[in-house]
C-alpha cells in the first residue's frame, strides 16, 4: 500500500471526534478490558505487570498521571492507565538490550529506531489483547498525540515502518511470515503475516 492509499485508509475508518470531548479522555483503559489478559501477555515475555491503587502514583511512569510505568522486569499500571501505554512501556523493556533493562527505571533510553521499533511492535500485540486489537490501537495512538509524518499510526505502520520491522526481524523479536501447513504461500504468492517471538531481546 503507498504512503497515500494508506491515509486514505486511515481517514475513512476514524469517525470524527464529538467536539466537546478531549481526544484523549476517549483512550481505552486497563480496567475495560480487565487485567488477566495484560497479565497474560506479559508473562510470555517473562515479565510482571503490578497493579498500582487507584490515585497513587505510579512507579517508573516518565510521563506521569496515568501513563504505564517499568523498574526492571516489571510493568506498572492503573485501572486508569491506558492499554497503549502500558503495551507501548512493555515494548520497551521488550527491545531495549539486556544491559540498560538491567538498570531500567522510568528511562527506556535508546536510539529512534528502536522507538519506531516499540510502536510497531505494541500494533502487533494489541491483537493478542481481547477487546483492543489493532484497529482500536492505532485510533488510540492518535487521539492520545503519537507523532508520525504520514499523520496517522495506520499510515505509518502500513506504508513508512520498514526500519521499525528490520530492527524487531534483526534481533530475534519477529519473524517473517511463511507459507502455510500446505505450502500455499497465501494471495498473490504472499508470504503470511509476520509471526511475534515470545523473547526479550538480548
Amino acid at each position: 500500500m503507498s504512503a497515500a492509499e494508506a491515509q486514505v485508509a486511515a481517514q475513512a475508518t476514524f469517525a470524527p471526534e464529538p467536539s466537546n470531548v478531549d481526544p484523549a479522555d476517549l483512550v481505552l483503559r486497563c480496567d475495560e478490558v480487565g487485567f488477566a489478559p495484560l497479565e497474560a501477555l506479559l508473562e510470555r515475555y517473562g515479565l510482571e505487570l503490578v497493579r498500582i491503587e487507584d490515585g497513587s502514583p505510579i512507579p517508573g511512569s516518565y510521563w506521569k498521571e496515568s501513563e504505564a510505568g517499568m523498574v526492571g522486569h516489571r510493568l506498572y499500571a492503573r485501572r486508569d492507565t491506558p492499554v497503549h501505554s502500558l503495551l507501548h512501556e512493555t515494548c520497551h523493556v521488550i527491545c531495549m538490550d539486556a544491559e540498560r533493562r538491567a538498570v531500567l527505571d522510568t528511562e527506556a533510553g535508546g536510539e529512534d529506531v528502536e522507538e519506531n521499533a516499540v510502536c510497531y511492535l505494541q500494533l502487533l500485540l494489541a491483537d493478542r489483547v481481547p477487546g483492543f486489537g489493532f484497529d482500536r490501537a492505532v485510533l488510540d495512538m492518535d487521539r492520545w498525540g503519537y507523532s508520525f509524518r504520514l499523520g496517522s499510526a495506520r499510515a505509518w505502520f502500513e506504508a513508512d515502518a520498514e526500519d521499525a520491522r528490520a530492527f524487531l526481524l534483526r534481533h530475534g523479536l519477529l519473524a517473517p511470515g511463511t507459507p502455510g501447513p500446505d505450502g500455499d504461500p497465501g494471495p498473490d504468492g504472499a508470504p503470511g503475516p509476520d509471526i511475534v517471538v515470545f523473547r526479550l531481546r538480548r
